[in-house]
Parts: C-alpha cells; sequence; structure tokens
C-alpha cells in the first residue's frame, strides 16, 4: 500500500518561493503518475501539475510559469517548486496518486503580506 508524506509548507510573502516534497513508501513508486492538489478555503480542491512516469508534465494554467513538478524515483519523491507565489495561492497542497486514489496528508501553505 502506498502511503504519501508531504512537507515544505510554510508561510512567505508575494513573490517568494517554496518547494514542496511528497516521500512515497510502500509501493512502486516509479510506475504511478503523481500529482499535487490544492484546496483553498471554500472551495473545491483541484490540480496543479501532474508527472507521469515518463516525466511528461501538465500544469493547471494558474500556475504556468510559475511552478515546477519533478520526480526523483530513486528517492521516491515528487518535488512542487513555487515561485513568484501570490496570495490566490494559498491553500492546502495535497500529493497523490491518482490511479490508485491515494493522498497525502496536506501541506498548508500561505501567502500574504
Amino acid at each position: 500500500q502506498v502511503q504519501l508524506v508531504e512537507s515544505g509548507g510554510g508561510m512567505v510573502q508575494p513573490g517568494e518561493s517554496l518547494r514542496l516534497s511528497c516521500v512515497a513508501s510502500g509501493g512502486f513508486f516509479s510506475i504511478y503518475t503523481l500529482a499535487w492538489y490544492r484546496q483553498a478555503p471554500g472551495k473545491q480542491r483541484e490540480l496543479v501539475a501532474q508527472i507521469t512516469r515518463g516525466e511528461a508534465t501538465t500544469y493547471a494554467d494558474f500556475v504556468k510559469g510559475r511552478f515546477t513538478i519533478s520526480r526523483d524515483n530513486a528517492k521516491t519523491t515528487v518535488y512542487l517548486q513555487m515561485n513568484n507565489l501570490k496570495p490566490e495561492d494559498t491553500a492546502v497542497y495535497y500529493c497523490s496518486a491518482p490511479r490508485i486514489d491515494t493522498w497525502g496528508q496536506g501541506t498548508q501553505v500561505t501567502v500574504s503580506s
């Protein structure tokens, strides 16, 4: 059974950067498409970015050019580099392996001046 644990969230000012990490255990990490979702207060969870096992990436329009998803199969870790953060990026960010409906516990990102 795959388990996902996120880290790296925090509070930053607009324009600053954060890198989220998600470590997987208990499964064949390299075969899965992995994704980052986020959920802001009062809003539905939305896809931020995903990366296939072949490292093809997809991004939501609202993060294109600012966020980068990557994976290190040897470390069973997926990353989300977030640059030029905006207040509207404030949310709980979740790591997911959508094909097997597995989610991490989430990490809070707050962007505020």
